[in-house]
């Protein structure tokens, strides 16, 4: 990653999960940019067995977004915590919004984000149930609108092998080695003790959409999170970060081709 896409020192640090810019921080980045992208975590409020946060989802994309604000000059925004969750409904704790209200949600905070000069959205997607996010971008760009939705699956399968994380991404569907190395690295105060013990394998998940997450995990959890560690969640953070490029080129520069697959 190249110097010149530094946070610089202007702008505002983040303070837990919510950003500390002052509107002269927004103002000052913005005239240093010659796009302005707003980058907006999406997270969840849903279980993730007996070892991790509700907010897990909230936590990851955070994190994730995080790390492109200090890489990148771009205007972090404050999560979304709730969202799409309905697989998870029959474990307490768990909220959803229907997809009409989330979209509806991200069309109006791009709308806001054009009238005060910010033309440019990407949503960091913490939560793999979110589909409708896909539309609400496909949707924009067929308005002409810029809007882009990140990682794709491609950037999580590049920070999985370069993480050396074991389990495949779809063996690994839910608080796993990936959520699980994540919150070891960027939050390990919130993770409750039995993740060393929980895994459980269901690939196959062809009716999840019908009969939900219960169908298929007792406990809650589909993957391996006992194969999680700090040093995994701090490369696929990193990863992550590189992929990041390649939109960040695209969104900026509209006229070029994207990089190729390495993303940077």
């Amino acid at each position: 990653m190249g110097g010149s896409h530094e946070r610089a020192a202007a702008y505002g640090p983040v303070h837990g999960l919510l950003p500390a810019d002052t509107t002269e921080d927004v103002r000052n980045r913005g005239a240093g940019v010659s796009r302005q992208i707003a980058v907006l975590p999406v997270g969840s409020f849903e279980q993730h067995g007996p070892f991790l946060p509700l907010a897990t989802d909230t936590l990851v994309a955070c994190a994730i977004a995080r790390e492109i604000a200090d890489a990148y000059p771009v205007h972090l925004l404050p999560p979304l915590t709730i969202s799409c969750s309905h697989e998870h409904a029959a474990w307490p704790g768990t909220v959803s919004l229907s997809s009409v209200t989330l979209h509806a949600v991200i069309r109006d905070i791009a709308d806001s984000l054009r009238r005060s000069g910010v033309d440019t959205l990407v949503l960091v997607n913490g939560h793999g149930g979110n589909y409708v996010l896909g539309n609400a971008v496909q949707e924009a760009s067929a308005r002409g609108e810029r809007m882009a939705l990140f990682p794709a699956p491609e950037d999580w399968e590049t920070a999985r092998v370069r993480a050396g994380v074991v389990t495949s991404l779809l063996t690994d569907m839910h608080a796993g080695e990936i959520e699980t190395s994540i919150l070891l690295h960027a939050h390990p105060e919130l993770l409750r003790p039995g993740y060393e013990t929980s895994d459980h394998i269901a690939d196959d998940r062809r009716h999840l959409l019908t009969v939900g997450m219960s169908a298929y995990t007792d406990s809650g959890v589909i993957g391996r999170p006992s194969l999680g560690s700090p040093e995994k969640g701090g490369r696929l953070l990193e990863t992550l970060t590189d992929s990041f490029g390649t939109y960040f080129s695209l969104l900026t520069s509209p006229g070029t081709p994207p990089p190729g697959p390495s993303g940077v």
